[in-house]
């Protein structure tokens, strides 16, 4: 079954049309958690670089979220299929940037050229996919981009901060991933519990899910569980 092809019934209010409304209200849940993520780190992170760049991504998938429930959803018969690219790309913004925290979170742990490498990399893959999307108008390289930024950058440079520090922060990050694969699943696959409640309604719940979790794991960047891991920890990190 072709998911794309499942269409939410929409609803008038005040006697405009709004298509996928529950899509809308759980994509704005996903931006809620967004913002009050941003508010959280700004309060409560260190100021550093890596920060910086969590607060790019909380406040741009926020954006993204915010584009997707009414310009991809909600109002799309009226707007038109090229104005979905406002939100397409500050998601694959968002996603590079979370991409960046997690490379220099790792920096200290591999050499200096292979962290730079991926750095570079990071700009190129999203310069590209932004071109590919720009040219076809497809979602897949959104999706690509996603998929890429998620299950391969960020997993692997936290799952190596991890096994090597402990750190608390990085596991949070690999529960995230664990909650997105769960969403990814969903997203594709018909698992529909109403008419008014479809896959991309209980995707966007775990995608809710898996921001909380990202900025947990952001608040505790750099922490650990115990002496015997936090000793160890700095040892690799200030030799």
């Amino acid at each position: 079954m072709d998911v794309s092809e499942i269409v939410q019934p929409g609803i008038r209010i005040f006697g405009v049309l709004m298509m996928e409304p529950v899509t809308v209200i759980t994509d704005l849940l996903i931006t809620a958690v967004c913002f009050y993520a941003f508010w959280r780190v700004h309060k409560e992170a260190p100021k550093n670089a890596i920060t910086l760049f969590m607060k790019g991504f909380f406040i741009t998938m926020g954006i993204a979220t915010v584009c997707g429930a009414f310009i991809g959803h909600g109002f799309l018969y009226y707007l038109g299929e090229k104005w979905k690219l406002i939100g397409w790309y500050t998601s694959m913004i968002s996603v590079a940037l979370i991409e960046r925290a997690a490379i220099s979170h790792a920096r200290k742990l591999i050499s200096p050229k292979l962290g730079k490498f991926f750095l570079v990399l990071n700009v190129i893959e999203l310069i590209t996919l932004m071109v590919l999307t720009t040219v076809t108008l497809h979602f897949k390289f959104v999706e690509y981009h996603s998929a890429y930024g998620f299950l391969v950058v960020v997993l692997s440079f936290h799952l190596y901060t991890y096994l090597k520090t402990k750190d608390e922060g990085s596991k949070y990050m690999l529960y995230n991933t664990v909650v997105l694969l769960i969403a990814v699943f969903i997203f594709n696959k018909p698992v529909i519990l109403d008419v008014f409640f479809n896959h991309r309604d209980l995707a966007h719940l775990f995608m809710a899910l898996a921001v909380y979790l990202i900025m947990l794991g952001t608040l505790k960047l750099n922490t650990y569980p115990d002496t015997a891991s936090k000793e160890k920890a700095e040892a690799i990190l200030n030799p």
